[in-house]
């Protein structure tokens, strides 16, 4: 049965041509003329009819026809090489071998025609002239033939002889595969085996020529490897008794391995894969509908086989890729993506069954250790696909990959996926492992791409995968203190990674159990050393392409010991405060309130400290001793100040709602009643504030008095208050809060079926002050009553934090006859009398601290509501709020502030021009302080006047630009600053004075010699190339394209950092 050989020196070959091949092709494959004045013919009679007028027709052609004579003889010369029968009694057969015999002619034809082609030289002439085309290229309508015949070859030459449930029958394709299924009699000579064999490596050898090799495979690659499975594989049931019974010889069968193995290598894989993939059939199919033909199950020896080569294609290079591919192709995704690629990516049932697949160890490894150490780089490749399309579908399955195979093989996933993804992070926390030659200064240890591809990797992983892993977890718990490094260096300037790793954080503080957050917090803040932070050998870096790098920090000199000093307390300034914005994040699973109870737990320990013994006696350095608790106690005092630090920014982040249970809220009561027990344990008057005291007891006196639905197991949460209320009812010298001590530990006592007056008193007094949560709910909440309860709350946060530190504050608690606005909001326009106002203006001088904040407050809600009796005295109002600029209590300049912005919208003719003069020309009457409040409420102002903000334009710039002359550098920063943003809000439509600007811009940038202030200038550089169009860029590009030097200009990284533009 072997395949004629090439015909080498023959006339006939050389002088025939595919045209005439072409032709007899079409003839043969022409439809016949069925015959309808019969009704009794069918669809079989009518096919069997067409076959044999068409041989019939290519028979009478070849022998009458001159022109055909040259491709007779080449015809009959290759069947009379060929070694299997041609003749049969089936109809179905002596079609097919004829049309094998074509395709043999047509390839041993373009062989001699590309053989004997010679191009020439090109003509210099007309270079852009396309090349010659050779000869044996097919046209596409050749094509077309060529591949009509190829469909009847296969679709009579193989498909009807494999067995039932190896590949797709012809029954479940087409109503003309049915027809075929029937016609062809398989009792006939030749034997179907034969047949098959026959056909599959005629196939072959015409698909060894390079044009035809495509046209053979893309559409019958599945069916031609069907036919080789079942020839080189199926289990024979006997064996013959003699020779001359074998259907096909051993030499055949091995033939149809090779030549399975052969195509598997050379067609493209994805393709391999799914047919494959199809041959190996799925799960039984239901006979819910007996209309539709229903596959046959696979053999057991086919499912065996697909599932080993398969596994052979995954282990081969780039096999994952090829897996990937062939499953999403066949879902309809298409090569590249395709228009279907988002519908795939998002079929989380696909991207399982992928993982399941990748994640399997076939049988055939020598070792899943030596299977997933070739896996695991090609499923981490899958997560740096460029194109978006693919790359979704791609980034998908990996994630789904890398979760499934930690869930399963944790141990070998931690060695190969988990390693290598957080390589660069270890990198830097092993650095005393690296050789001191490979230590100099300047060293870039991790690059800007692997720094990104890691914390991108990471963020798909964990944050995409969102599986809270055990080996996950664990294994991101040792770089915790890295990433937080490098979440507060991308806080510093404009950063793609910034949201990454905030993200990343947030995500392992919520999965991970409550105390191992908390001490990861503490290790981010300072307070705990078991959380590595990134070495102080190394430092980040801004990077050339806009990313960040890891480099091995310069040496300091002694001479900037004071410099590194700045750079470290600022340093840790910034984490505090960054990490104060990460815990903005946290509060509704109630992690910011738990950490914020855990920094009142340390500051009660600070409070328990003997601080006499710390100046008992003067340290002299000479005893190692000695010199030890020195240390000691120098780190307990940095400690201190982390922790008031911590307090401070959490104060000024947190909302109101941190705490989101009545536990957290029992616990912030006990740490405020335990603070109050130490002070008085350890000093000898009584420093406890009452306001804090007081606030902390009334919250419980709101709780038990009905304001929270208790049930009993919040009592007994309460309980732990006991033992505290009563060291304060027995200890503290006020009797009022003894009393209130007293009660509350009845009503807990009691589970609230006994309470006193003392509790319902405080409780109402502690609702009163309370913001918009004491209102009833019919009564809306105004904006300015909204900025009152930011005002009462950043008052309460000064008294504690000034109390944190040590600063004695005897303000009493505001009066209800006086109690800021809230007793005029409900008053209409008009209703207050002179006596009233008369009162409050006396208030507004008070040396009470509650006294004088809640009369420039009742007089900002006047100024709101449009009083006319305050609106005529607006003079004394903005004298009386200006001088309020001056207070250093918190609560009371900023209720100037605002009295001060409300004028100014109410008369910014007038109010906010006097405004532009002091903070101007007042300098030698107002503080630094002051003017930097003024500077505040200009820019409060400018929000208030929205559009209209274009008519003070020029005397706004003006003034900020005489601003950043100023000898008092922070002045020139704040005046930089408001200049930006009266910019943005302008539209940035700066008119004339845009040259002043950009030369002003450019000369502080150039010649200043504070950072703080060349800072600002690249900000506000930065916020004029964001906001111009490409208009406003192409008109001034004289004054604009200067700025682009200032890079090079300054020295400081940090400036370096700001001044490049994205």
């Amino acid at each position: 049965m072997a395949v004629p050989r090439q015909v080498a020196g023959s006339g006939a070959l050389a002088t025939s041509g595919m045209e005439s091949i072409l032709q007899a092709l079409k003839l043969l494959l022409s439809p016949g003329a069925s015959d309808s004045s019969s009704l009794q013919i069918t669809k079989h009679d009518v096919l069997l009819a067409t076959l044999s007028s068409n041989l019939s027709a290519l028979e009478d052609k070849l022998l009458k026809d001159p022109h055909w004579k040259q491709l007779k003889l080449l015809r009959d010369e290759i069947a009379s090489q060929a070694e299997w029968p041609q003749n049969s009694a089936d109809v179905t057969w002596s079609f097919t071998c004829q049309a094998l015999l074509l395709l043999l002619c047509l390839k041993e034809t373009m062989i001699r025609l590309a053989a004997d082609f010679n191009p020439g030289k090109p003509d210099p002439r007309t270079p852009e002239a396309a090349p010659a085309l050779s000869p044996d290229t097919l046209s596409i309508s050749q094509q077309k033939t060529v591949q009509s015949a190829l469909q009847f070859v296969v679709t009579l030459g193989v498909c009807p002889y494999l067995m039932p449930g190896v590949g797709v029958p012809l029954r479940c394709r087409t109503e003309f595969g049915a027809v075929v299924q029937d016609v062809v009699c398989l009792s006939a000579p030749p034997d179907a085996t034969c047949r098959l064999f026959t056909s599959c490596r005629v196939l072959l050898s015409v698909a060894g020529h390079t044009s035809l090799r495509s046209l053979v495979f893309c559409c019958h690659f599945g069916d031609i490897a069907a036919g080789l499975c079942q020839l080189g594989f199926c289990p024979t049931k006997r064996k013959p008794l003699k020779p001359e019974e074998e259907v096909l010889t051993e030499e055949e069968r091995t033939f149809s391995r090779e030549a399975l193995r052969d195509i598997l290598d050379q067609v493209y894989q994805p393709l391999a894969v799914r047919e494959l993939l199809l041959l190996q059939g799925g799960p039984p199919q239901s006979h819910a509908d007996e209309k539709t033909p229903v596959r046959r199950r696979v053999p057991a020896w086919l499912r065996r086989l697909c599932g080993q080569l398969l596994s052979e294609r995954l282990m081969r290079p780039s096999g994952v890729q090829a897996v990937v591919r062939g499953i999403l192709e066949g879902a309809g995704a298409g090569a590249a993506g395709g228009s279907d690629a988002e519908a795939a990516a998002a079929d989380w049932k696909k991207c399982d069954l992928i993982a399941q697949i990748l994640a399997s160890c076939p049988q055939q490894s020598l070792s899943p250790e030596d299977y997933y150490r070739g896996l695991c780089p090609q499923i981490l490749d899958l997560f740096h696909f460029q194109d978006k399309l693919t790359a979704r579908q791609f980034q998908r399955v990996a994630t789904t990959t890398f979760i499934t195979l930690s869930r399963e093989r944790p141990q070998l996933a931690a060695k190969f996926l988990l390693e290598p993804v957080l390589a660069p992070l270890h990198r830097c926390l092993n650095v005393a492992e690296i050789p001191a030659s490979e230590m100099a200064p300047g060293t870039i240890l991790v690059t800007e791409e692997e720094l990104s591809r890691c914390i991108e990797d990471v963020f798909k992983v964990y944050v995409v995968g969102n599986e809270p892993l055990t080996v996950l977890v664990d294994s991101l718990l040792p770089v915790l203190g890295v990433l937080f490094s490098l979440y507060c260096f991308t806080r510093q300037s404009v950063s793609h990674i910034r949201s990454l790793c905030q993200e990343i954080l947030l995500w392992i503080l919520g999965k991970l159990e409550r105390k191992k957050a908390i001490a990861s917090l503490k290790g981010f803040a300072g307070l705990d050393k078991s959380v590595s932070p990134l070495p102080s050998l190394c430092e980040f870096r801004a990077a050339p392409q806009g990313g960040i790098m890891i480099t091995v920090k310069e040496t300091i000199c002694d001479e900037d010991e004071d410099e590194a000093l700045y750079q470290k307390v600022s340093s840790e300034q910034c984490q505090a405060e960054h990490l104060g914005d990460l815990l903005s994040h946290c509060q509704e699973c109630g992690l910011a309130g738990d950490f914020f109870i855990f920094c009142l737990q340390e500051l009660t320990h600070v409070a328990m400290e003997d601080e006499a013994e710390l100046n008992t006696k003067r340290f002299s350095g000479r005893r190692v001793l000695e010199l030890e608790q020195h240390q000691t106690r120098v780190e307990d005092q940095g400690r201190k100040l982390l922790v008031l630090q911590l307090l401070a920014v959490l104060c000024e982040r947190m909302s109101e709602q941190i705490f989101t249970n009545i536990t957290q809220v029992v616990d912030f009561v006990a740490a405020t009643l335990q603070r109050a027990c130490a002070s008085l344990a350890h000093q000898a008057e009584s420093t406890v504030e009452s306001q804090t005291l007081s606030m902390s007891m009334g919250l419980v006196a709101v709780m038990l008095g009905g304001a929270v639905q208790l049930k009993s197991g919040d009592f007994a949460v309460l309980k732990q208050l006991l033992p505290l209320l009563e060291k304060v009812s027995s200890v503290y010298p006020d009797p009022v809060i003894q009393e209130l001590a007293v009660d509350l530990r009845i009503t807990i006592s009691t589970h609230g079926a006994f309470s006193t007056d003392a509790v319902s008193v405080a409780a109402r007094s502690t609702l009163s002050r309370k913001g918009p949560e004491g209102k009833t709910k019919e009564q809306p909440q105004t904006s300015h009553e909204k900025n009152t309860d930011e005002s009462d709350l950043k008052q309460q946060q000064s008294h504690e934090k000034s109390r944190q530190t040590g600063l004695k504050s005897h303000a009493p608690p505001i009066p209800p006859e006086v109690g800021g606005p809230r007793t005029t909001t409900n008053q209409k326009s008009g209703s207050i009398t002179t006596d009233q106002l008369q009162e409050v203006l006396l208030s507004a001088y008070d040396p009470q601290i509650p006294m004088r904040a809640a009369a420039l407050r009742t007089l900002s809600c006047w100024i709101e509501q449009r009083e006319a009796k305050a609106l005529e005295m607006q003079e004394k109002l903005l004298e009386i709020f200006l001088e309020n600029l001056e207070h250093e209590d918190t609560f009371v300049y900023l209720s100037a502030i605002q009295g001060v912005t409300l004028l100014s919208d109410a008369y910014p003719e007038k109010i906010l021009l006097g405004l532009l003069a002091q903070y101007d020309g007042g300098k030698d009457k107002r503080t630094p302080e002051t003017r930097m409040k003024v500077g505040e409420v200009l820019m409060r102002a400018v929000r208030a006047l929205g559009d209209m903000v274009s008519k003070y334009r020029e005397p706004l710039i003006h003034t900020f630009l005489r601003g950043a002359r100023d000898p008092d550098c922070a002045h020139r920063a704040s005046s930089l600053s408001n200049l930006g943003e009266v910019c943005q809000r302008l539209d940035f439509l700066l008119g004339s004075v845009v040259q002043e600007v950009t030369a002003c811009l450019i000369a502080v940038a150039k010649t200043d010699h504070e950072v703080q202030v060349r800072r600002a200038a690249i900000h506000v550089i930065v916020l004029l190339f964001r906001g111009l169009s490409q208009k406003a860029t192409e008109a001034h590009t004289t004054g604009l394209l200067r700025f682009w030097k200032i890079d090079r200009i300054m020295r400081n990284p940090a400036v370096q950092l700001c001044a490049r533009i994205p």
